[in-house]
């Protein structure tokens, strides 16, 4: 039996860069401000950092301090400077179905980043309650985005 739709999580924010600049921030950059740490990586304090596959095919991949590593999702859309969509399971089975999109926009003074996350129906009886953290997670995270 199918899920009702869960609704997405939308979150917006904006940065004092070009759209271009922006959008590699996002990506080849996230290795500068992802969270890693407790909450928002899979090796916790063994995490040694992140890295954004160019292109469509190419795997967000977290690497670990011993040198084993796990991808926590594939770019499906590639259209710099104004959008990556990528599918989202870090620390879960590629068969989640979570899809991630970006949309970068320019704006007076700057980008505006929008992010969208669904596919949480896809998840069965934890759907509701894994969006319900990612509703406050990806605040965190686009705030270190936003503060690099």
């Amino acid at each position: 039996m199918t899920q009702q739709p869960l609704s997405p999580v939308v979150k917006k924010v904006s940065v004092a860069l070009s759209q271009e600049d922006a959008f590699d921030r996002f990506t080849r950059e996230i290795h500068l401000w992802w969270p890693l740490g407790d909450r928002f990586s899979v090796g916790k304090e063994g995490s040694d950092t992140v890295s954004f596959g160019a292109g469509e095919g190419g795997d967000i991949v977290e690497h670990f301090k011993d040198g084993d590593k796990t991808v926590w999702g594939t770019v499906l859309v590639w259209q710099p400077p104004s959008v990556v969509r990528f599918t989202w399971h870090p620390g879960s089975e590629r068969s989640a179905n979570l899809i991630v999109q970006v949309n970068f926009s320019q704006v007076t003074g700057g980008t505006e980043v929008e992010l969208t996350h669904t596919g949480w129906e896809n998840l069965g009886e934890r759907g509701a309650a894994i969006r319900g953290g990612y509703e406050g997670g990806w605040d965190v995270v686009l705030g270190r985005y936003t503060e690099v």
